[in-house]
């Protein structure tokens, strides 16, 4: 549901019903992950994707039944392996998705994940048909005890529904509650991931837009005032006028951090490197020619930054895709940033075996 959470926030505020379908679980192949979504309002309105097109109609069929009253369930999808080809997978799975009408009271946390705030939301998805659609930060003793879940309590589940948030991902779980068995949902929206950017050169704004569209928070700094400009770089959400390493000694960084070195300048490059490889970031890249990089990776050594650290740089950046412009250039480094975060090979599909779509823990719900 928080995959879609500024176009839901938008149509809830109008008041207009909408029936709302999540992907919950997937066994085999998929093409979208746990935590993809769609909706359909009452006058008929498709926004998102839950399957790339396999199993949608039949989904926008199912939401149509609840919002005349049907009851929220989970509903298993099977993608055939004639489907699943036409989206690009190897064969096809299974998809369990959660269709419900969205209630009233999810209003205030569609607007924090629309403005950027980490959010989190836990539903009950399968157990006795009382508590199916119970939320669970509104949950209580006395719904559970009603429902005959028994050793359990309401709190203890909002405890785990919370640990399940932190860990970072959309998944199903499970609560064994005496004779009854309860399947939890928790989706979750986690604030964006910066891409940090140092230098403002045209390779910059190209990057910065790109970045932004694969929905990371993107600044690009520099020490010359003169070329670190709003102007200069639109698809930034911010421009600052430092020096690199003065400000990344600054910024908020985490693990899914990414930076990105285009300065070619050892007098930036070399202490701004210094300290990133240090810090616990996602990805740190640096542009130039193999000559600049062998230049560069000397006074680094200099500098003291030991052979462990330098083995995380990511120099020449970029992928080998014959890359020459800079919106070119935007991609080849993305796509590095997306082969390193995920742990893949970034070779063609087409000289690589096994699944297209790396599997995620995930939990089959549907009877």
């Amino acid at each position: 549901m928080l995959e879609l959470a500024r176009a839901l926030a938008e149509r809830a505020a109008s008041g207009r019903p909408l029936a709302v379908a999540t992907v919950v679980g997937i066994d085999g192949s998929a093409p979208r992950a746990v935590g993809a979504t769609m909706f359909v309002d009452a006058d008929g309105a498709v926004v998102g994707s839950i399957s790339g097109g396999c199993v949608e109609g039949a989904v926008v069929e199912a939401c149509h039944a609840v919002l005349e009253g049907a009851d929220p369930a989970v509903v298993r999808y099977g993608i055939s392996d004639e489907a699943a080809m036409g989206v690009g997978l190897m064969c096809g799975g299974d998809l369990d998705v959660y269709i419900e009408r969205l209630p009233a009271q999810d209003r205030p946390v569609l607007e924090a994940a629309r403005d950027g705030a980490a959010a989190s939301v836990g539903t009950i998805v399968d157990g006795p048909r009382a508590l199916i659609g119970a939320r669970v930060s509104e949950l209580t003793d006395a719904q559970l005890r009603d429902a005959g879940a028994e050793g359990v309590t309401a709190s203890r589940i909002r405890a785990e529904h919370d640990a399940h948030a932190r860990a970072g991902r959309s998944a199903a779980w499970r609560v064994q509650c005496g004779p009854v068995e309860l399947t939890v949902f928790t989706d979750i929206a986690l604030v964006a991931p910066r891409l940090l950017i140092f230098g403002a050169v045209d390779f910059s704004a190209a990057l910065a837009d790109a970045g932004r569209l694969l929905g990371y928070h993107v600044t690009v700094c520099d020490a010359r005032a003169v070329f670190a400009t709003p102007e200069r770089f639109p698809g930034a959400h911010e421009v600052v006028r430092a020096w690199p390493h003065v400000y990344l000694g600054e910024a908020p960084v985490d693990e899914r951090t990414v930076v990105c070195v285009l300065t070619h300048d050892l007098k930036f490059d070399v202490p701004l490197l210094a300290l990133a490889l240090e810090l616990p970031v996602a990805y740190v890249g640096a542009m130039g020619s193999r000559r600049t990089h062998e230049r560069r990776m000397r006074a680094l050594r200099e500098h003291g930054v030991p052979e462990s650290a330098l083995e995380r740089l990511h120099s020449p950046i970029g992928l080998d895709i014959g890359a020459s412009t800079p919106a070119e250039t935007a991609v080849s480094i993305l796509a590095e940033v997306i082969a390193a975060r995920g742990g893949a090979s970034g070779r063609s599909l087409s000289g690589t075996a096994g699944p297209i779509h790396r599997s995620t823990e995930s939990v089959g719900v549907a009877g």
